[in-house]
């Protein structure tokens, strides 16, 4: 019997798509870092992303704080800072301060492929620290031979006074701040609002409250320093915001104090007008009469 064979044309070639990405694969044996799908094409900020696969093709032990990850790319600390904590919410970031064998406190960051991984142990481990050396105990001294004493009649025993044990002095508190001027915090605040990067802490904000106070008793609002401290500020800080606002108190001239009011006594006496007798005319004059013309033979001329 002969085998049954179909007459149906063969499939054709899709060939290359007519729309979208045409991958071209090259085989990579070196130099090349594995990602999965999952942090690739999760539906997140191209800067999280970046700095994700940036941070897997790097080393153990590489720096990867803001300032080593502003340095590689061209977005500020705000994107940067923004990616990370977007990992870290994730799952893919993990950063500790965890006590070394050696007794000092280091930052450590673990970077998982997959969200909940376990962080391979160290190949070496970390350098045990050396026990302390113990004291040597002083050697029993030998009592001399004595010759054997009568024991004593038993008496009432005295009591003994107790040595009061010395308590340890307090640790020395922490100097306390300064009050600051409430006025000069409220400006800070308003600082803040206008520019949302411009956040310092309390120790900060203290140092700069004088300044403050001195911009506000030269006449100026909150709302007029704010404006001066927040104009003109760039993208991209590269120190901190309180250096900034420092640099403009110190740097920018206080405008020039009001002038004050000046006394009812000294100001200069109101002269009336008056309505002169010749010509009609209206000067200023303590009491009526004729004005300066009419008086002169200027104004008697000029009206005949």
């Amino acid at each position: 019997m002969a085998d049954s064979q179909s007459n149906a044309p063969l499939r054709a070639d899709a060939g290359a798509p007519n729309s979208g990405v045409i991958h071209v694969r090259t085989r990579l044996t070196t130099d090349f870092t594995v990602l999965s799908n999952a942090l690739l094409q999760r539906r997140c900020s191209a800067v999280t992303v970046g700095v994700a696969a940036y941070i897997v093709s790097l080393p153990d032990g590489a720096p990867v704080t803001i300032a080593a990850l502003c340095d590689h790319f061209t977005e500020g600390e705000i994107l940067i800072s923004r990616a990370l904590r977007e990992l870290e919410l994730a799952g893919y970031l993990d950063r500790r301060r965890e006590r070394m064998p050696c007794g000092q406190i280091r930052t450590r960051t673990y970077f998982y492929d997959v969200p909940g991984g376990v962080p391979d142990p160290e190949p070496d481990g970390w350098p045990e620290r050396p026990k302390p050396r113990r004291p040597r105990k002083p050697a029993p001294a030998v009592a001399p031979a004595a010759s054997p004493i009568p024991a004593p009649v038993p008496a009432q025993a005295e009591p003994v006074a107790e040595t009061p044990v010395p308590t340890p002095a307090p640790a020395p508190a922490p100097a306390a701040l300064p009050d600051a001027d409430p006025q000069a915090l409220a400006v800070l605040s308003i600082v803040r609002r206008i520019d949302p990067r411009l956040v310092v802490s309390a120790r900060e904000a203290t140092q700069m409250a004088p300044g403050i106070s001195e911009w506000l008793a030269s006449g100026l609002d909150g709302i007029q320093i704010a404006k001066l401290l927040t104009d003109g500020l760039p993208d991209r800080f590269l120190t901190r915001p309180a250096g900034i606002l420092a640099y403009r108190l110190r740097e920018t001239p206080l405008p020039a104090p009001p002038r004050p009011p000046m006394p009812l006594a000294e100001r200069p006496a109101f002269v009336p007008f008056q309505d002169c007798e010749g010509c009609y005319r209206p000067f200023r004059a303590p009491h009526p009469g004729r004005c300066r013309d009419c008086r002169t033979g200027v104004g008697l001329r000029a009206a005949g």
